[in-house]
């Protein structure tokens, strides 16, 4: 799975629609493509928090010091590491202060 972690500050290097969607069109015709969705904006997102006593906490927003947000997922099929970071590297998400989590997807049925 690549996780696309968007900057939230202006970059000289920020990346079109266009981008994404040469991006999404090569993925798909590579043959890798498994699923993927890009994320609302962050200002519709909610924070559930639940503390030691079990009391749900609920605010809105995502109210981390971060300079990046999740703005959307890959998961795709490929036969190594080396590979999906090669995908990763060339995701418009990785550009302009973002950056591309790569995780395998665990697999609790071996």
């Amino acid at each position: 799975m690549m996780l696309i972690n968007a900057a939230t500050t202006d970059q000289d290097e920020q990346c079109t629609f266009e981008d994404w969607m040469a991006y999404d069109k090569a993925v798909r015709e590579a043959g890798i493509w498994v699923s993927g969705e890009s994320l609302a904006d962050l200002v519709t997102a909610t924070t559930v928090r639940v503390d030691r006593d079990g009391v749900r906490s609920v605010i809105d927003g995502p109210y981390a010091e971060t300079r990046e947000v999740l703005g959307g997922f890959y998961v795709i099929d490929v036969p190594d590491l080396d590979v999906a970071l090669d995908w990763a590297a060339r995701c418009p998400g990785a550009r302009g202060g973002g950056s591309v989590v790569v995780r395998p997807v665990a697999d609790f049925n071996e």
